[in-house]
């Protein structure tokens, strides 16, 4: 059943009311893919507004669409009503999920990954000029290593409270990277911060959607391709990418970019591919899930804390 709003939104910003629910899905967000009494199919999403970062998500999303990159276009602006951030976006159903976690696969998730950063370039951030955004801040709680609250963990309300049954490892590991990456002063650029196999689509070897445009981040460069580098391979369930595929994705973004990341930059980029592992881990622990991360972090740990200067 649709919320008792969406029709009356629709009507109001995109001239028709629904006719048929093609797909309706609640997680972090609500997406309703609808067909309008009008013939248009469009997708209509709703997530907790966090005081304007989503209207830079929105108009990021727009600037990829209108020059050519894999994703929906947006067909409105932002409105924020009772609390939630709303807008409508083409239906852009099809293609298959790649979720092979071998080093080929990885090669093929950079490629996208690093276009994306390297067109959303053109975007001035934070200044006056027309079509400037402001940073999408706060950054996605599963980015947010570089807090300043006391303790390895962002205060997140749904993992708050009972970190005694976190294992100890993950919460130094986790220590370990939040220093590690406080202590980073790099420039920063916008990038997809939820880059899983369970957000791209595919037709053969070639990108056909990328969703999730609520996850754009305002980080480095590094720390953009680095948690991609660990996460690519999440598709049922958030996951650790073999260390193998880890270094392939990050060999073959910079290759993508024509630019090879420093010493530095590729700790950050390996500190980064676990801090998100981590954050799953703690999850998981906390909820009593199967330990999917939990058990890759506890395989790989260590060798990501060593290749991070962590």
């Amino acid at each position: 059943m649709l919320p008792e709003w969406l029709s009356g939104w629709c009507r109001e910003h995109l001239g028709a009311p629904p006719a048929t629910v093609l797909h309706s899905s609640v997680h972090m967000s609500e997406v309703f893919g609808l067909r309008l009494i009008d013939g248009r199919d469009v997708a209509v999403k709703a997530r907790p507004d966090q005081n304007g970062r989503e209207a830079t998500c929105v108009e990021v999303q727009r600037f990829l669409a209108a020059n050519g990159y894999p994703c929906a276009a947006p067909l409105t602006g932002v409105t924020v009503r009772d609390g939630w951030a709303v807008h409508a976006e083409e239906w852009r159903p099809g293609g298959l999920v790649l979720s092979d976690p071998g080093p080929g696969t990885a090669r093929l998730y950079a490629g996208p990954l690093a276009a994306m950063v390297k067109l959303a370039a053109d975007i001035e951030v934070g200044g006056d000029a027309p079509g400037a955004v402001e940073p999408p801040l706060p950054n996605p709680e599963w980015t947010r290593w570089d807090h300043e609250e006391p303790g390895p963990w962002p205060h997140i309300a749904y993992l708050s409270g009972h970190d005694h049954d976190v294992p100890v490892f993950v919460t130094e590991a986790a220590q370990r990277i939040h220093d590690r990456l406080s202590a980073v002063y790099l420039p920063r650029v916008l990038g997809h911060a939820d880059w899983e196999a369970q957000n791209l689509r595919w037709h053969d070897d070639r990108p056909w959607a990328v969703h999730d445009w609520d996850s754009l981040a305002w980080l480095p460069e590094a720390a953009i391709a680095g948690a991609a580098s660990g996460s690519f391979a999440s598709a049922e369930s958030p996951t650790l990418a073999p260390l193998a595929s880890s270094e392939a994705f990050l060999e073959a973004y910079a290759e993508a970019r024509g630019r090879a990341f420093d010493d530095q930059e590729i700790e950050v980029a390996w500190a980064a591919s676990l801090w998100l592992a981590l954050h799953n881990a703690r999850s998981e622990a906390l909820h009593g899930s199967r330990p999917v991360a939990l058990t890759a972090v506890a395989q790989q740990a260590e060798e990501r804390l060593r290749l991070a200067g962590a």
